[in-house]
């Protein structure tokens, strides 16, 4: 099944929505104490989920996408752990060494949003602020000492997410949180799919285009552990709770490593996307 959270009007509490085609169908309309919010679905298990599923059958009070907005795929998720270098491509035009283990780091909560969103940051701060596509991952069961084999059972989705980054302070600091989490800047959705959609989540298309150029075009076999590695190695130091978010890494082509060097500018437009799951869209505003 796909979801999103969405709003229906301006000032709205996001909602959580079953999504089929160019439909969206609220899920606290379903049956009382239906979930609201992804959370809610994911703390319900596989019972709710298939109550839910069975209930939008013959549901018929079906919104079109087109009036709708959309909020960040996640919500208050009890963190959001990211992977560094997960593509040798990626490390490479980086200039940055893959380590023997993954390299982990924090996105800030403030940074989530959503798709067709606008971001703004000051020019002051940076004017090498760069995209980057990744996957992401949504545990749905806790996860601890995991092996490689099981990983995948803890899943319970995947999404799109837009690791923006100010690259002049990613090489300034020895930690990368700050760099990627300016406000806005780790867009995710618009869409979870869940996690019986992907056969096999090393074997999708994924790529970026800034005002109109493809900038990135890979796949995420290209990775260099996959997720199920990523969630076994993340899970043998702490237990991942439902509903953490995982970014995976990157393919080649941000912009730093271009000549010329592509950055997103005073109105640009970012859209990232992996194919099965959907196409995500940032719009950029600087202030001088």
């Amino acid at each position: 099944m796909r979801f999103a959270h969405v709003t229906t009007s301006a000032g709205a509490p996001p909602r959580l929505a079953v999504v089929r085609d160019d439909e969206a169908l609220i899920t606290a309309d379903l049956f009382p104490g239906a979930p609201r919010l992804l959370a809610d679905l994911i703390a319900g298990g596989d019972d709710l989920l298939a109550r839910v599923r069975e209930a939008a059958g013959s549901a018929d009070r079906w919104h079109p996408l087109a009036g709708l907005s959309f909020a960040s795929a996640v919500l208050a998720p009890p963190v959001v752990l990211a992977i560094g270098l997960n593509y040798a491509a990626h490390s490479s035009e980086l200039g940055l060494k893959a380590d023997t283990a993954p390299t982990v780091f924090v996105l800030w909560p403030n940074s989530l949003t959503g798709h067709e969103t606008t971001i703004t940051w000051p020019r002051a701060l940076s004017e090498s602020v760069d995209y980057e596509a990744e996957l992401g991952v949504i545990i749905g069961r806790a996860a601890k000492d995991v092996t490689v084999d099981d990983a995948l059972d803890h899943v319970w989705g995947y999404t799109v997410v837009n690791d923006i980054t100010a690259r002049n302070i990613q090489f300034s600091e020895a930690q990368w949180s700050r760099c990627k989490s300016f406000d806005g800047f780790t867009p995710t959705g618009p869409f979870v799919v869940t996690a019986d959609e992907i056969a096999d989540p090393q074997d999708l298309h994924i790529w970026a285009i800034v005002d109109g150029q493809t900038v990135q075009d890979g796949s995420t076999g290209q990775m260099i552990r996959s997720v199920a590695t990523l969630v076994s190695h993340l899970s043998s130091s702490a237990t991942l709770l439902p509903g953490t978010l995982i970014s995976t890494g990157s393919p080649g082509g941000a912009g730093y490593s271009r000549d010329p060097q592509i950055f997103l500018r005073d109105r640009s437009t970012v859209t990232v996307g992996i194919d099965g799951i959907g196409s995500l869209t940032t719009h950029c505003r600087i202030d001088d």
